[in-house]
């Protein structure tokens, strides 16, 4: 009995110093999942999240990153707000849609989400999801991921191969996207107020229609590294295999437009490191975009016209990286030369063609002063525009700081001040006017210059293992921004843009706390906050108050994986445009088997007929409200299975993978 005693005794201390050893384990894994950067977060995946996800949408999704909404069966990353656009990236360089799906999970060791860009990433942009991976140095990796939709047609195939051979890869990756929605519907109430004080009110809603499209996208790469440099080249061409077509049909006239669109791609990138911890990387992409488009709008008398489109378009990016001691420094300078000729016949008759340059020179430091940290930079750019016989040279400034402090032992406080200013897209600057209805005509205006954007930006955010909350004010003010204006003349309105006086502001608290329930089996993320909006012109005076929050649940139960996501969109309001952009909720379930992971989604169950856009024009002399939902969206299951085979893979330094590409044609086009 003595000696059964000692053994249970002895048992229980090995028993208790190997679950304090777990737990050490845990806690560490658990703490280093979530670390805050001053500009932003560096995110571990579980080893269950990598696992259960399908490809890099997949994983994304689990994450549940503040102000996105990442949508795995659609394959889109969308930014809820009017901050800027997103941008997501493998090992700093932009990511296709085709190098997300073809993702090696094994190879991914961190994602950084950056939601305070500093100066290197340019202008226009809030949001960085950057994903690290670990480069393969041999082996091969084969796989398939196909997405079709079961109670719609709508699908995204795509296969592709990696082959490594000594220093050198080589990748092919081809994917077939199609997708036929009959379920449209489109309903709009409009009143114009009519020079001689009456009122004319129409009502414009849809009967049928169809939205279609079929196209291929072929990519070619082939990578040569060490383990001190990169070189890659990325051959890619994307082409319309039938017309995207729209065909809409409203109680007493139809609405047609067709568009096909060719564009080739190649994208070199070298990356360089040198002793004493510098770098150097270089970045050139060349565009060429063929489109051939053909609209009509019948409302009020046929009208009619096509496009004929061509842009050439080359970007070049050199930076220069010192990692010093206690900080680092960044030098760098983009250059872009852009020509789009677009020609207009029919009922828009018009030869618009367009040149325009830019030169971005940027320098940052990024560091830290004891427990504070910093970043600040300053950013100047040149930009040229010119077309017939209007040209224009603008000079930017971007200063920004950024600064991080340890108020607590897991509370942080984080302040950022930026002055930016915001370019208007290309097709705005066009002299072109192209008539949206018997009513409305839509007018380009080359006059408009950019507008100087102020930025406050605090954050509390507290943090330990299993718990990440934040609290966020943000303020910004758009002085003299791009704002619509309406005018009348002879019973017909014109929307242009200027501006002239205008001031846009808004300021938002917002909150996004996410918690591990069940370590490393159920995470719970939950996000809200109050916006409200100010639009002053000389012609009206706009407010608007709004709430947007989402909540997401993620369940790893083995081979399976369960999630549910929910969103109410983006309530928001610009000009006069006072706009819902359409919720979101799915519910999904994944198995995963040796090589195949088989995964159904359930898009906007129990709902028929979900909303798509909603918006309210309060113009004085036009108020329109109008709604857009679509049958094919709701209810909607979604099956996608990915297949994946490899051999010999062994990993070692970063892989870099680029997609810089430019997609503007600088078409103006009805709504």
């Amino acid at each position: 009995m003595k000696r059964f005693f000692i053994f249970a005794m002895l048992m229980a201390s090995l028993s208790a110093s190997a679950q304090q050893e777990v737990e050490l384990q845990e806690v560490t894994v658990q703490g280093s999942k979530v670390v805050q950067r001053v500009d932003g977060l560096t995110i571990y995946p579980t080893r269950q999240q990598l696992e259960s996800s399908t490809n890099g949408y997949s994983l994304l999704a689990k994450l549940t990153l503040p102000h996105l909404r990442i949508d795995p069966v659609m394959h889109t990353v969308t930014a809820l707000s009017n901050l800027g656009g997103v941008q997501v990236r493998i090992n700093d360089i932009v990511a296709s849609k085709e190098d997300l799906l073809s993702l090696d999970m094994k190879a991914v060791r961190h994602i950084d989400y950056i939601d305070n860009p500093g100066v290197r990433y340019g202008e226009g942009i809030s949001y960085i999801v950057n994903i690290f991976v670990k480069k393969p140095v041999s082996g091969y990796d084969l796989g398939a991921d196909l997405t079709n939709t079961l109670t719609a047609v709508n699908g995204d195939e795509t296969v592709f191969g990696k082959f490594n051979y000594g220093r050198s890869e080589f990748g092919v990756n081809y994917s077939l996207g199609y997708q036929n929605f009959k379920g449209g519907e489109y309903e709009e109430e409009a009143t114009y107020q009519m020079e001689d004080g009456g009122k004319r009110s129409m009502r414009r809603r849809q009967l049928d229609g169809q939205d279609k499209h079929l196209d291929h996208n072929l990519q070619l790469t082939y990578s040569l590294s060490d383990s001190n440099y990169v070189f890659q080249s990325k051959l890619s061409a994307r082409r319309d295999i039938q017309p995207q077509r729209s065909w809409t049909k409203f109680e007493t006239y139809e609405d047609h437009s067709l568009s096909r669109t060719s564009s080739p791609i190649l994208d070199l990138y070298f990356h360089r490191d040198f002793k004493r911890h510098q770098s150097l990387t270089a970045n050139a992409v060349g565009t060429y975009i063929k489109t051939d488009s053909h609209y009509e709008h019948n409302e009020g008398g046929n009208y009619a016209y096509n496009v004929t489109g061509k842009t050439y378009s080359l970007w070049t990016e050199a930076v220069y990286e010192n990692r010093l001691q206690p900080f680092t420094l960044s030098l760098g300078a983009q250059y872009g030369q852009k020509y789009i000729h677009n020609v207009y016949s029919g009922d828009a008759a018009a030869d618009n063609a367009m040149r325009s340059s830019m030169f971005y020179f940027f320098g940052q430091l990024k560091g830290r002063l004891g427990q504070l940290g910093y970043m600040g930079g300053l950013g100047v750019s040149t930009r040229y525009y010119r077309q017939d016989g209007w040209d224009d040279r603008f000079l930017l400034f971007r200063p920004k700081l950024t600064l991080s402090y340890p108020l607590a032992k897991n509370l942080k406080a984080r302040y950022d001040f930026e002055v930016s200013q915001h370019v208007s897209q290309i097709a705005l600057v066009s002299d072109v006017t192209i008539k949206q209805n018997a009513m409305e005509t839509l007018v380009g205006n080359p006059e408009i210059t950019p507008n100087r954007v102020t930025s406050h930006d605090l954050r509390l955010t507290y943090s330990i293992p299993r718990l990440t909350t934040e609290l966020q004010g943000y303020y910004r003010l758009n002085a003299n921004c791009n704002m619509e204006k309406y005018t009348r003349e002879d019973g017909h309105f014109y929307q242009t843009q200027t501006n002239a006086d205008n001031e846009c502001s808004f300021f938002f608290i917002q909150s996004y706390n996410r918690w591990e329930a069940i370590a490393e089996h159920l995470s719970v993320t939950l996000y809200g906050g109050l916006y409200r909006f100010f639009n002053f012109t000389d012609d009206y005076r706009h407010t608007y108050t709004a709430f947007n929050g989402g909540a997401s649940i993620e369940a790893y139960l083995g081979r399976w994986t369960l999630t549910a996501y929910a969103d109410n969109g983006w309530n928001f309001m610009e000009g006069e445009h006072r706009g819902h952009q359409a919720p979101s909720w799915y519910l999904s379930a994944s198995y995963q088997m040796k090589n195949v992971t088989l995964s159904l989604y359930a898009q906007q169950p129990f709902c028929t007929r979900p909303l798509r856009h909603e918006t309210e024009v309060l113009n004085r002399y036009i108020h329109k409200e109008v709604s857009q939902h679509n049958r094919d969206l709701g209810n909607m299951l979604t099956l996608n299975l990915t297949w994946h085979l490899s051999s010999g893979r062994k990993y070692r330094n970063i892989q870099r993978t680029m997609n810089h590409r430019d997609t503007d044609t600088g078409i103006l086009q009805s709504k």
